[in-house]
């Protein structure tokens, strides 16, 4: 993952912010910081966080419920969630947090060797994601008769498949580089055929 990805920080508590900030910063990250659950979500509406670290209690949406939305939020960017708590992780708030899609734990005090250690995990996480993402874009195609495998492993049209998959449909036309390769030469070797017949067809009368 790019060094320079941003770490997006939700904390109320002034102090714990800014040891957030300090720490992901000397790390090489980028930092944008949010002091309640509310505008954090407002940001989050116009882009696609990587990475979120939050506190889980503070005023207006609280670390879980800002979860729940970016869970539900349709993204093609997976957000690697870090829950920040005081609070002892008792078997129910566990619950809670998987629940929610929250990926990790900080605990306060929060250590730079922690930190650290957590960030590396998100990374590799990510960057996994990302590759999975990658492999899953990549369509079989035949060399020979241009037909794609499905996800049923059935071989068809590719025009079948793209309007299986997104419910668009072809129209067919053709583009000037086929047209000169192509369709020009047949409609000349039509042409001459034609004449061909013709003047046999003529001489014969």
């Amino acid at each position: 993952m790019d060094p320079k990805q941003t770490v997006h920080i939700v904390e109320d508590d002034p102090t714990t912010r800014r040891v957030l900030e300090n720490l992901t910063s000397l790390l090489g990250y980028k930092v944008e910081s949010y002091d309640n659950g509310d505008d954090a979500w407002d940001a989050f509406a116009t882009i696609d966080p990587q990475i979120v670290i939050s506190d889980w209690k503070m005023p207006g949406k609280d670390g879980l419920e800002l979860c729940r939305r970016l869970r539900g939020m349709r993204s093609e960017t997976y957000t690697y969630f870090f829950l920040v708590t005081a609070q002892r992780r008792s078997r129910s708030n566990l619950e809670q947090a998987i629940e929610a899609g929250v990926d990790d734990f900080l605990k306060k005090p929060i250590g730079s060797e922690e930190i650290w250690n957590r960030l590396r995990v998100a990374e590799r996480i990510l960057n996994f994601n990302k590759q999975v993402q990658t492999l899953e874009s990549l369509i079989p195609i035949c060399a020979y008769c241009k037909k794609v495998r499905n996800d049923d492993d059935l071989w068809e049209q590719i025009e079948q498949d793209v309007n299986e998959r997104t419910g668009a449909d072809f129209s067919h036309s053709i583009c000037p580089t086929c047209l000169d390769k192509h369709v020009k030469p047949q409609l000349e070797s039509y042409r001459k055929s034609l004449k061909a017949s013709r003047a046999g067809a003529d001489s014969n009368v």
